[in-house]
């Protein structure tokens, strides 16, 4: 341990270019943030998708920024650790009444761990432990401006009070009709309410910044009566003559849905991130708050939580990692820790030959998954390098695995030399686990549950449509790449094979010319690298007649290249379909005929 002593000027200087490094950065992430409401009111939905997939890169680019300041300015790598020391209690000292102040330890981390060898990564070098509350930080500006905005109706002005909400957020663009939405909203409320006694507490908090996301922008808030806590959200769209409230969904397992894991990041203006996580925490308790900081777009931050805690459950749990149940893959190495709730998966070395991929194919399609508009259908992922496990929490048979398929990424040994010997992955993906479609669809037919097969069936044809919209072919529709959520959600997780829908060519299997080609087992037609003949899916996906029978009645269109065809071209056309993540059945558009009627857009969550 080093003495806490604080004579270096160089240490100061170090540790206040490092926080002018994250300023920079948090000031542009929050500028983009900002500049979605007016991408918003002015339907530029290209430009939206575009913000939230460059956001993603505005980190890792702040990061090399401030790497090389620090080398240029002070030749960070060369200086004693009893400096770098030094920088680091400079650095909390200067969180003093900081408003980020977790996400700037973690970007300290993310500078530091470039610069020094990695036997300093421990809590006198890093904030392996979080150094600074972030409990009741407080914003000075004025109570307008505060995390969250609360009113105090009555059963008779709960009206007047939806409207003020809504009118708070000042979006430079009239409503449709904003009274009838309000109607449809205190409606939907006094339904969840019914007869029950509004206490003398009774209000309503709602966080003071929209929520956006690809086409919508949501209000996010509670509804507080005594000892009972509702949360809700009022997504908002555009309507054929100005802005409509689309639906008002309740409860923490809707808000789970819109803030899914599988979703893209939200654009939000946050001065104070920690609280809005708070306020957020309140809704959805079985959230992690890793989740919801990613789900805000920090996703660097969600990344240090979440190792953070499988740090912990690591320390109280004794059981091993092993090789994942279910059908091995032939591009992914998978394995499990099954007290866990996630999966950690290795690129291999090799590949079988019908796989005509590289290492670095595949990363860019993890890649391209982390930018893209997820539409509740493709799992996030979060991507760690160089990751130390204990060897003891290894079997023997992952270890052999691991050495059999993916060499190149395996080390073990005692880096550190402290006489503990360590697995170490060079690269790694992590992702929720889910229970494998083929398995789900297995379970529920050896239990006679047709009723399930159905759900699951239809399901599996809803989640292809919303990735469709999203120009996303998934090329490898095996049931056994998808897989199902706790809620019932399938979700597609094998991206080796992804393409973008625009770059297909989808084509019917021509007519045979003769005998002798109609009879041949093999390809007798000419077929280009990105040529997809949609009629050919039925032999590998409906060999099952139940299952079969349930795809065509739901689901036959898949089949028909048609299908494929219309979408590509509207896509290139320049439409973006709307995918909506609550189920139809929750929206007003309805019941008051506003403009998310139109049969063309993708109707289910």
């Amino acid at each position: 341990m080093f003495p806490q002593r604080l004579d270096s000027p160089l240490a100061y200087d170090i540790a206040k270019a490092m926080l002018d490094g994250f300023n920079r950065h948090y000031r542009l992430f929050r500028l983009e943030s900002q500049r979605a409401k007016h991408r918003f009111e002015t339907q530029d939905w290209h430009g939206q998708q575009r913000a939230q997939r460059e956001r993603i890169e505005f980190y890792d680019l702040r990061v090399k920024e401030a790497v090389q300041r620090l080398e240029k300015e002070f030749k960070a790598g060369e200086q004693p650790m009893d400096v770098w020391h030094q920088v680091k209690l400079h650095y909390i000292g200067l969180l003093i009444d900081h408003h980020q102040p977790e996400l700037a330890e973690t970007f300290f981390n993310s500078v530091t761990t470039k610069i020094l060898h990695r036997t300093y990564f421990h809590n006198d070098f890093i904030f392996v432990r979080p150094a600074v509350s972030t409990e009741y930080i407080e914003n000075d500006e004025p109570a307008a401006t505060a995390t969250y905005r609360s009113y105090y109706p009555t059963r008779e002005t709960l009206h007047e009070n939806v409207v003020r909400i809504v009118d708070n957020f000042r979006l430079q663009r009239p409503f449709e009709d904003l009274d009838r939405d309000a109607a449809l909203v205190v409606e939907a409320i006094s339904a969840r309410l019914n007869q029950v006694k509004l206490r003398a507490n009774f209000q309503v908090q709602v966080l003071s910044s929209l929520f956006f996301r690809n086409k919508g922008a949501y209000v996010v808030g509670k509804i507080i009566n005594g000892f009972s806590e509702l949360p809700f959200t009022l997504p908002i769209l555009h309507g054929r003559k100005g802005l409509v409230i689309d639906a008002c969904l309740f409860g923490e397992d809707e808000l789970q849905m819109l803030f899914s894991f599988a979703r893209a990041y939200f654009m939000v203006d946050m001065e104070i991130p920690a609280a809005f996580v708070q306020f957020l925490r309140s809704l959805m308790p079985r959230k992690p708050r890793g989740e919801l900081y990613s789900a805000l777009g920090l996703a660097k931050q969600g990344k240090t939580l979440f190792y953070r805690d499988f740090l912990y459950h690591l320390k109280h749990s004794s059981d091993k990692f092993r090789i994942a149940p279910g059908i091995k893959g032939m591009v992914m190495l998978v394995f499990d820790l099954p007290s866990f709730p996630y999966v950690f998966k290795v690129i291999k070395d090799y590949y079988p030959p019908q796989k005509d991929t590289t290492r670095e194919q595949i990363q860019g399609k993890y890649l391209l998954v982390k930018q893209h508009d997820r539409v509740g259908r493709m799992a996030d992922t979060l991507e760690y390098s160089e990751v130390a496990f204990a060897r003891e929490r290894f079997e023997d048979e992952l270890i052999e695995e691991i050495r059999k398929f993916a060499p190149s990424q395996l080390e073990i040994g005692d880096r550190d030399g402290d006489g503990h010997e360590e697995v170490v992955i060079k690269h790694l993906y992590i992702e929720r686990r889910m229970i494998p479609l083929n398995i789900y669809l297995q379970e529920a037919f050896d239990g006679g549950e047709q009723a399930q097969v159905e759900r699951a069936v239809v399901e599996y044809g809803n989640a292809i449509k919303d990735l469709v919209a999203a120009n996303i072919f998934p090329g490898d529709m095996l049931w056994k790449n998808f897989g199902v959520t706790r809620n019932g959600k399938v979700v597609f997780y094998d991206y080796d094979e992804i393409e973008y829908l625009t770059e297909c060519n989808f084509r019917k299997v021509p007519q045979a010319r003769n005998e002798e080609e109609e009879m041949s087992g093999e390809v007798w037609y000419k077929v280009g690298p990105r040529d997809v003949f949609p009629e050919t899916f039925e032999p590998f996906l409906l060999g099952n007649p139940a299952v079969r029978d349930v795809f065509l009645k739901h689901h036959a269109d898949l089949l028909d290249p048609a299908f494929w065809q219309s979408h590509k071209e509207r896509i290139l056309a320049g439409h973006v379909f709307d995918v909506f993540p609550y189920e139809r059945d929750k929206r007003f558009a309805r019941r008051h005929g506003a403009a998310a009627t139109d049969p063309a857009r993708v109707q289910h969550a």
